[in-house]
């Protein structure tokens, strides 16, 4: 997890906890509507206006966090986090990825997406920063690798959007990831949601293998 996926996720639970304990009457009584766990966070998401993650971290709040001290504790990192950060959850909406996917790439419906991606970069696919070859070339590599279990490609979609790539490269016993999001997606978090939702999914394909950002998100 880089630092800035870790002072994104701590800044939307702590927002999260603070405006729930502001408005915890209406909350006790949307958890005590609800019919189950999963209800519950996704009403509560709903009634605060926040991401997943922060309804769950509400749902799982222990009591000592209602006092005024926990409260101040609270009030005092957002304070710090907001600092930190150079964006809020509503100015990035797309960063909690509570509605982006990951699907694997496909090299006919997605060659589209690639091309612009290396039109702009003009770089190889697989991370080695070699000039890009042809477009047939570098998909057919990526397959080769793929079927090798040497890299795992993903394509970042928001509804029927097409935001962006993650790229796994297995490198020396690391994988490197590698995020990239269209031009007409940036500035909304979706480079934030697609490094976050990659943890899971490399993490699936190269079970035990460290994973290294070596790129941002764009």
């Amino acid at each position: 997890m880089t630092d800035l996926d870790l002072a994104t996720t701590r800044r939307d639970i702590t927002d999260a906890l603070l405006t729930a304990l502001e408005r915890r009457h209406e909350v006790l009584d949307t958890i005590v509507d609800a019919d189950n766990h999963a209800d519950a966070a996704s009403a509560i998401a709903a009634l605060l206006d926040k991401s997943q993650l922060g309804a769950e971290a509400i749902l799982d709040m222990k009591l000592k966090q209602l006092t005024k001290d926990e409260r101040r504790k609270n009030q005092a990192e957002l304070d710090d986090l907001n600092t930190e950060l150079t964006f809020t959850l509503a100015e990035r909406p797309a960063s909690s990825g509570d509605t982006l996917d990951l699907r694997p790439f496909d090299a006919d419906a997605d060659a589209d997406l690639f091309a612009v991606r290396t039109d702009e970069l003009g770089v190889a696919g697989d991370g080695s920063g070699a000039p890009a070859t042809e477009l047939s070339e570098e998909l057919s590599q990526a397959a080769a690798r793929v079927d090798n279990e040497e890299a795992v490609w993903l394509v970042a979609v928001e509804g029927p959007a097409k935001v962006g790539f993650v790229f796994g490269e297995l490198t020396h016993g690391e994988v490197d990831v590698r995020i990239w999001i269209h031009p007409d997606h940036r500035k909304h978090g979706f480079g934030t949601a697609a490094l976050r939702k990659s943890r899971t999914e490399m993490a699936a394909y190269f079970p035990g293998v460290p994973m290294v950002v070596r790129a941002p998100s764009a």
